[in-house]
């Protein structure tokens, strides 16, 4: 049976909860409610009614909270990238620590220090190093375009940009994304505008026709840019619009193109073709360099991820006779950064792209004492792979979202490394792995990095030392 929709007026909103969504209490329910920030009286209207909450959507602002700004995006409230935007950011990190303790002390049965204060992002706009943008034949039409189509006028329809959250067929056309540095506007706008004027077909999400479908950009500290079309068939039409690429932005260190027909947007079981350039970008790291190709994985905010590997690092504390284990090694960038101070890395990783990716990195930067491995952590993670690859004096471990696996959490026990540091882009599960790993460690060290700003994200780093 559905519940009646109710209203309820002048509620306080409390706290900031999960998914970006902000937390205030009535009668005993907790109310959920996005779009809205700490210290913010509002009036609500109550969706969705369960025994001990409920969600409910803002429809009016009594009286707005000390800590809410005025957000720089004009895409603000529909793209859904930027939650948190109308939100000081000093209270966003206040609230990205404050999630860290929450999670700890609800969801974990350990003991641990004071987190150390959370390492704010040195910039809070045009942070990513990657973007990727979907064309759409038919865009999401404001209130405005709509009351104009109604009186006979003409509305441009194609456009490119962003799914609306929960809705994907309908992408939101973007003028200015703040995300990306401003070289990654000029491209999309001037590509959009090029396709428009010679007549190209954008992608239609339902019936999948349409020529050009989705286009990512990637950059680097060191200036490199990379750009690849993805379109449902390789024609002229394709190239011209290489050549018109190349022309106008001849910064653009790689360019490629993807052929994809299938039914979903996902690349990466499919060849990607190399047009003009270098195959791949080089981004630095200390004296260290790393190859990105097409569809490798690096973190999206370079500078905060050297701050957040630094921490690692310190935290490992690795010495020169240290066997090193880097679990969920990604494409080894945290493996590589501690090579040179241990006397041996051993990285595990599920996608083996990547691991092919860690091999060049060692490859590149002449680091000759890794050794990469491809599966699934908690099959390869084994006994006889510890004795054939030597017994860890630390373990790193970054894993997904979900947390370990308890067969690896099982083995790290097993294993007995003196340190394991743990980075973590979720506290909940992270408090939960912390958990079972107290029965032979101690928490002794917590720091919260921030590396997505405007968002409800946090990285926490944690070190764990084996009881003595």
């Amino acid at each position: 049976m559905r519940h009646k929709q109710y209203p309820i007026e002048n509620l306080e909103i409390i706290d900031a909860g999960a998914e970006g969504k902000a937390v205030a209490k009535h009668e005993g329910l907790t109310v959920f409610v996005p779009g809205v920030v700490p210290g913010d009286i509002v009036d609500v209207m109550v969706l969705k009614k369960k025994k001990s909450y409920a969600e409910a959507r803002c429809t009016r602002i009594v009286k707005p909270s000390p800590f809410r700004i005025e957000p720089k995006c004009e895409h603000f409230g529909l793209c859904g990238g930027c939650k948190w935007q109308m939100l000081d950011y000093e209270k966003q990190l206040f609230y990205k620590q404050k999630q860290v303790t929450d999670n700890f002390q609800h969801l974990g049965h350990f003991e641990y220090p004071a987190p150390q204060p959370i390492l704010a992002s040195e910039k809070q706009y045009f942070y990513r190093n990657k973007l990727e943008y979907t064309f759409t034949h038919q865009r999401w039409l404001s209130v405005e375009d709509m009351q104009l189509q109604q009186e006979g006028g003409e509305v441009e329809t194609r456009g490119i940009g962003f799914h609306i959250p929960m809705k994907f067929d309908k992408v939101l056309d973007i003028h200015e994304c703040l995300l990306q540095d401003e070289q990654s506007n000029e491209i999309r706008l001037a590509i959009k505008q090029y396709a428009i004027e010679n007549g190209l077909y954008f992608h239609n999400l339902r019936t999948h026709e349409g020529l050009l479908r989705n286009l990512i950009i990637r950059t680097t500290s060191t200036n490199e840019l990379m750009v690849i079309l993805v379109v449902t068939e390789y024609n002229q039409q394709v190239t011209n619009v290489l050549d018109f690429l190349m022309e106008r932005f001849p910064q653009i260190t790689s360019l490629h193109y993807v052929v994809n027909a299938k039914m979903n947007d996902s690349i990466t079981d499919l060849p990607v073709e190399t047009y003009a350039g270098r195959g791949y970008l080089l981004e630095k790291m200390e004296d260290l360099q790393f190859k990105i190709g097409p569809q490798s994985f690096y973190q999206t905010n370079m500078r905060q991820a050297y701050r957040l590997y630094t921490v690692a690092k310190e935290f490992a504390e690795i010495g020169k006779e240290d066997v090193v284990y880097d679990l969920y090694t990604g494409t080894g960038t945290i493996a590589n950064f501690v090579a040179r101070q241990s006397k041996k890395v051993v990285g595990i990783e599920y996608v083996e792209a990547a691991i092919e990716d860690a091999k060049v990195n060692s490859e590149v930067n002449q680091i000759d004492n890794t050794v990469f491995y491809a599966g699934d952590m908690a099959k390869v993670l084994t006994p006889e792979f510890v004795t054939a690859n030597g017994r860890p004096d630390i373990v790193i471990t970054d894993p997904p979202r979900s947390g370990m696996h308890p067969d690896v959490v099982e083995q790290l026990l097993a294993m007995e490394p003196k340190r394991i540091v743990y980075v973590s882009c979720n506290p909940a599960t992270q408090a939960r792995d912390l958990t079972l790993l107290a029965e032979k460690y101690n928490v002794t060290r917590v720091q919260p990095v921030d590396m997505f700003p405007h968002t409800q994200h946090v990285e926490n780093v944690v070190r764990l030392e084996l009881k003595k």
